[in-house]
């Protein structure tokens, strides 16, 4: 009986769908300039950290953490029965309504989570899924609220096929689930979608679905995929969580999506891999991630220029907000550090000597972009890297074995904090 109400749930769910209307952008719910972001009580691990470097004497270490921790952050909810993710988000809500903030709830509960790596989990099938986005929901209730829905949902989806008819890496177990290679791919756009139609019942909740970053899907493939998962109907994309890309890079990629959704031509949408070059569209080359991009970057692999040109005309009207926490030095260069690719490097996983970037805020300056939003917390750990060692080995990058994913990482929050920029102190 329970497994029928949540069956006819989805049934509902997917005839709502139906009902949205197709090639428009849902009414936008714009945030106040001024709005501020909820901000939760700190780990205990932090709280720690705090209390040892202020019985060591480290005052500067302890004023630059506390102001870390001070920001506005996400809050991820990622496990427990219907009625315990209704009960934990409520109880958040019912905080950041103290607070008088707005909180930015991750929903981060996907089948195939992370396709099985370092924070995988996740629903065990679709029922359960929207049963649970479903008393996530009731939680928010009224209240207005930020949801990110699924960091990776959309950069790492199950037997997945590229536009350019390439199979992504991602190709889990399936024994036992009923699915096979192509219900298992179709059935992510339905999760996403139905999670969308759900939290768009809410008056006040602006919802994002994943938009990746400007160093991994290319700008065609981010906007094919987040039209199938339903983000005209959504507030708009997230770009960047858990990772490092320049804010500057994100803000391109992310008019760029949002132009060639407003395009529709996915596959002939230019992108990040090929700029077109100096002085035509002919020996162009991939933009870089270890530069900032701009019109009038006299080096070419951060020349925007012809890109720019190609996209004039079209005028993009799907929103986004980028992840600011930990990209104020930019990405790790792990070619520089001696590895012989990203995957060895595990160039997002931990990287050594980063700082938090630009504070939490919707006052952007620019009309597509929401926010820009701490939502992977700075200072928690990104898995237990080895960087091509075998597992249980120490990070050859740091000398310690580092945290699993979530847990709070002591070094590399002192690094972000220190390293930030803007700096944290003034």
């Amino acid at each position: 009986m329970r497994y029928a109400r949540r069956t006819l749930w989805c049934v509902a769910a997917a005839a709502t769908m139906l009902l949205l209307p197709l090639g428009a952008n849902a009414a936008p719910k714009p945030l106040d300039p001024g709005t501020k972001f909820f901000v939760p009580t700190p780990d205990s691990a932090a709280l720690k950290q705090v209390v040892g470097e202020l019985a060591r004497g480290h005052i500067k270490n302890v004023v630059q953490l506390s102001a870390m921790l001070a920001q506005g952050h996400a809050v991820w909810f990622d496990k427990g029965t219907p009625a315990q993710v209704q009960r934990d988000v409520k109880q958040t809500m019912a905080q950041a309504a103290l607070q008088h903030r707005v909180p930015v709830l991750v929903a981060y509960d996907l089948p195939f989570r992370d396709c099985g790596q370092y924070s995988a989990g996740g629903a065990l099938n679709t029922a359960d899924y929207l049963a649970w986005i479903n008393g996530f929901a009731k939680g928010v209730g009224n209240g207005k609220a930020i949801v990110i829905l699924e960091p990776d949902g959309l950069g790492i989806i199950p037997y997945n096929i590229n536009l350019d008819a390439t199979e992504d890496w991602c190709q889990p177990d399936l024994t036992g689930t009923g699915l096979t290679p192509a219900t298992a791919n179709s059935e992510r756009y339905v999760q996403l979608n139905g999670a969308v139609t759900r939290f768009e019942q809410q008056p006040n909740v602006s919802v994002y679905l994943d938009g990746t970053h400007n160093g991994w899907l290319n700008v065609g493939e981010a906007s094919y995929r987040l039209v199938k998962a339903g983000v005209q109907s959504a507030q708009g994309f997230f770009l960047n969580v858990s990772n490092y890309q320049y804010t500057a890079n994100g803000v391109q990629y992310g008019t760029w999506i949002s132009k060639c959704i407003a395009m529709g031509n996915y596959v002939n949408c230019p992108n990040q891999y090929w700029n077109g070059g100096p002085p035509s569209w002919n020996n162009g080359v991939a933009l870089s991630p270890y530069g900032v991009w701009s019109d009038t970057a006299t080096q070419w692999d951060l020349n925007t220029s012809n890109l720019t040109l190609r996209y004039a005309g079209t005028t993009g009207a799907t929103h986004f907000v980028i992840d600011t926490g930990r990209n104020g030095i930019g990405p790790w260069s792990w070619s520089a550090a001696g590895y012989p690719d990203a995957g060895t490097a595990q160039d997002w996983c931990n990287p050594p000597a980063r700082g938090a970037g630009l504070r939490p805020t919707a006052n952007t300056g620019n009309p597509l972009v929401d926010a820009y939003l701490w939502i992977k917390v700075p200072g928690q750990s990104d898995g237990q890297c080895t960087r091509g060692l075998p597992a249980g080995s120490a990070d050859p990058e740091r000398g310690l074995i580092d945290p699993p994913a979530g847990d709070w990482f002591p070094q590399q929050a002192l690094e972000l904090a220190q390293l930030a920029n803007p700096a944290l102190l003034h």
